[in-house]
């Protein structure tokens, strides 16, 4: 007993001894802005983090920080357009806009939101928006252009206006001021935060899945698509935070489970830094080691008036693609299927970039029909058209898309395959989304998931490569 109690002391003063030695000696470069007892109390967490459970999955870092924060009680966001959904859905996308002195971006925004999303998409987001600024005039006037505007989404219970009174906000007097800030920039940034914290905090309960973008973007075709397969590759894999874009707080994909958290983090530090850089200290207390970014981007900035009066922001994603991205390219491929080839179709017709097309008889579930690259190539693009392009007979409605690598020199297949996506009404056009946008592609594999009722047309698989 008197072993196990000395071991115990032992442990103990080891742990108080790395604590001091962590603060002392390496005070957290990447969280200097914090004071020395939020220091203390975020070393001590770390350290117990290490010593109890290694990596954490969750926000119990800052467990017993939050517990003496209270910064919530008196927030009272309301809506001022539409309603919420009566179920829970798969992702809110959340937008907070205040008044822009040379005009406002978010209703552009808003346009391509739900041009760029199919209907089936739709069903199964919500949109909300926070309109930030006290001004009642712009207050009304957007109200008012909204409405009209957006009417069909909002009776579809798709976007939901809301706004938070200015007696719910944090003092924004004698702010901490910054080298190089201006005090009208440093109580800009500090009340951003605020409107970003009050969003997701209304935001928390309505689906699984929160994404932020800025009230001056334009996005992606099937963006919503190619979030929720890049999800369904990173189901088993710890992370905080995604980012489906380069800049800013634009793209960035939480859990709605971890909203509270960073809601709170944002408010304890509201007044230290923008928002972005607290994203960055954020994700590495909660042990997320780097930025998970995707390429290409899925949302481009279009503004060039900045929120903050008289200063310009005409930063551009460069992983974002433009609609005009050229014809195909298709390198040179060998084509294997094990559908029924008949004698009078060529099987090379399904990837050659005229106007000829593959056809059989019958395709039952389980079939495939695979292009395999002479040489493995780096892909950010495909697209499968099936059916008649005139009268859209012969469709593939049931099957999807598989990427395939290769790290054992198979001559006539790939060992590694990932989901790409599914056909829609007979066609899939997506962009590729990798975590190493360096990884090239071997295989692209179109499998047959039901059996079709009569022959199946496959008018082109077309690729396209760096």
């Amino acid at each position: 007993m008197k072993i196990f109690q000395w071991r115990l002391i032992i442990i103990w003063t080891a742990v108080v001894f790395s604590i001091f030695y962590f603060i002392n000696e390496n005070p957290l470069d990447n969280t200097s802005f914090l004071s020395l007892e939020e220091k203390k109390l975020v070393s001590w967490q770390r350290i117990r983090m290490q010593v109890k459970y290694g990596r954490t999955k969750h926000l119990q870092a800052f467990k017993d920080m939050q517990r003496n924060s209270e910064p919530l009680k008196n927030v009272n966001s309301h809506i001022l357009i539409g309603a919420l959904p009566r179920k829970k859905k798969l992702l809110t996308i959340g937008i907070s806009s205040v008044r822009r002195p040379q005009g406002s971006y978010l209703l552009d925004t808003l346009q391509s939101l739900f041009i760029t999303s199919s209907l089936c998409e739709q069903k199964y987001f919500t949109v909300v928006v926070h309109l930030g600024d006290p001004d009642p005039k712009w207050l009304d006037k957007m109200i008012s252009n909204i409405s009209v505007l957006f009417k069909p989404h909002i009776q579809a219970r798709q976007l939901v206006v809301i706004n938070t009174p200015l007696k719910s906000y944090r003092p924004l007097k004698n702010l901490k001021k910054r080298v190089n800030d201006t005090p009208a920039y440093v109580v800009f940034r500090s009340k951003q935060n605020m409107d970003y914290a009050f969003l997701m905090n209304f935001a928390t309960n309505y689906s699984d899945y929160f994404l932020m973008i800025e009230d001056d973007v334009k996005c992606a075709p099937e963006f919503v698509t190619q979030i929720v397969t890049t999800l369904s590759a990173w189901e088993r894999k710890f992370w905080v935070t995604l980012e489906f874009s380069q800049l800013g707080f634009i793209g960035k994909l939480f859990h709605t489970r971890d909203l509270p958290y960073f809601v709170r983090f944002l408010l304890l530090f509201y007044q230290e830094r923008p928002c972005d850089y607290l994203l960055s200290h954020f994700l590495d207390l909660q042990m997320q080691q780097k930025r998970i970014r995707f390429s290409p981007s899925l949302f481009q900035h279009m503004g060039s008036y900045s929120s903050f009066d008289g200063k310009f922001s005409t930063l551009k994603d460069k992983e974002f693609e433009e609609d005009d991205i050229g014809p195909p390219s298709n390198p040179a491929a060998t084509i294997y299927t094990n559908l029924n080839v008949t004698n009078d179709s060529v099987l090379k017709n399904a990837y050659s970039l005229d106007r000829n097309f593959f056809y059989s008889k019958e395709a039952k579930a389980g079939s495939h029909l695979t292009v395999i690259l002479d040489i493995p190539a780096t892909v950010f693009r495909v697209q499968v058209l099936t059916g008649s392009n005139v009268k859209g007979v012969n469709q593939l409605k049931e099957g999807h898309v598989e990427l395939g690598y290769d790290s054992t020199n198979l001559i006539h297949d790939c060992n590694d395959y990932i989901f790409l996506g599914m056909l829609v009404n007979g066609i899939l056009n997506k962009q590729v989304l990798s975590e190493d946008s360096g990884k090239k592609v071997k295989c692209v594999r179109l499998l047959i998931t039901a059996t079709l009722p009569s022959g199946l047309i496959v008018r082109s698989i077309n690729l396209w490569k760096i």
